[in-house]
């Protein structure tokens, strides 16, 4: 029985560790494109009370080389000052616009209805949605709208790098690259124009300007949160190719500042991918059996499948570490982090079945 197990859980652990390799090989095989002539990029942010944030995110914008860009912020009702700071980068740089978002509209959830009335103002050939945590690097918007050219890919984005200060934020963020790096295959991604490969990181999302408005847009997700996954399903569904890249010397982005904003942030829309009857059970095996199980059983079966096990856990989380440039104390980490993200999915099915709500940015949202 328990060389049945040790082999289970070497196995689990090895489908990871194998796509992060290639996965990591055909990412550092991309190689940069410079956009054509005539591109121009929208460089669009939704802010809600990101008053310590949208100066920054604005002073990056702006630094942009390599391409035209206008940037356009949308203020969503918020009572922090932030509009007048962006109304402050307005007055001295003409690229800059601020707009003021209406109503939230029945049906839609916040992010996504700021980020529909940003695409009606905008004027670019590309659209470059970024959160206003983000910090792009100068030719971040570029190289994205180059790459999306070169590959034919109507849809392309990246994982910023990651800036993690607080236990509790590194107990959490390092499985955005763990899912993603260790569980899709990008290489079929690729060529394959199946919605369920259809992935993106909702912080920088570059999109053709054209393709987006014929696939329906944000308007196409109105009531989801998840926008990262269920725009790059939109894109797929209506025919268009989407693409990922390495993010970390595009962008960085310290998503949260603590465990308990980690947690809601990642619950919020925890149902729309992950978090549903059928898909967390399959997860949940997927995860604690490849990174989770193998460290606790070691101790008590040190079989040479469990170390071996446990071993190739370890370096996926350390090759997917130091390719995004992630903090290497999340190593140490890891199985931890694994069994936290399990229990933030587990915790949002749970609170489906009860009908509670999730808040965010001072909305409250049906879960499920």
């Amino acid at each position: 029985m328990i060389a049945v197990m040790g082999l289970v859980l070497l196995a689990l652990a090895a489908l990871p560790a194998a796509l992060a390799v290639a996965n990591l090989r055909l990412l550092y095989a991309t190689h940069p494109h410079p956009p054509r002539p005539g591109t121009v990029v929208s460089i669009l942010i939704p802010a809600r009370n990101e008053a310590m944030n949208i100066g920054p995110a604005l002073e990056a914008a702006l630094a942009s080389t390599g391409v035209p860009v206008e940037v356009l912020v949308m203020d969503d009702g918020s009572i922090d000052g932030t509009a007048a700071v962006a109304e402050s980068f307005s007055a001295r740089d003409d690229r800059v616009s601020v707009l003021f978002a209406p109503p939230l509209a029945e049906g839609w959830t916040g992010k996504i209805h700021a980020c529909h009335h940003l695409s009606l103002a905008a004027r670019g050939t590309h659209f470059l949605f970024v959160d206003a945590d983000v910090r792009l690097a100068p030719d971040a918007a570029s190289r994205l709208a180059g790459r999306a050219q070169a590959c034919g890919a109507r849809l392309v984005s990246a994982v910023p790098r990651q800036i993690m200060v607080s236990p509790g934020e590194m107990l959490t963020v390092p499985m955005i690259n763990l899912v993603l790096l260790g569980y899709l295959p990008m290489s079929l991604m690729r060529v394959s124009g199946d919605p369920g490969l259809g992935a993106a990181c909702g912080q920088m999302m570059l999109v053709e300007a054209e393709s987006y408005r014929e696939a329906g847009g944000h308007g196409a997700i109105r009531g989801l949160l998840h926008d990262g996954l269920q725009l790059a399903r939109v894109f797929r569904r209506n025919g268009h190719r989407t693409d990922l890249v390495f993010g970390h010397d595009l962008a960085a982005c310290r998503m949260y500042a603590g465990l308990r904003e980690a947690w809601t942030g990642f619950a919020k829309n925890a149902h729309e991918g992950m978090a549903t009857p059928i898909a967390l059970p399959v997860w949940t095996a997927l995860l604690a059996g490849g990174h989770v199980l193998p460290f606790v059983i070691l101790p008590f079966a040190p079989t040479a499948p469990v170390a071996l096990a446990t071993l190739l856990s370890l370096a996926t989380r350390a090759i997917i570490t130091l390719s995004t440039r992630e903090p290497l104390l999340t190593v140490a980490c890891h199985p931890v982090t694994v069994a936290t993200a399990l229990l933030i999915q587990w915790s949002t099915l749970l609170r489906m079945r009860t009908g509670r709500l999730a808040r965010w940015k001072g909305r409250l949202y049906p879960v499920g």
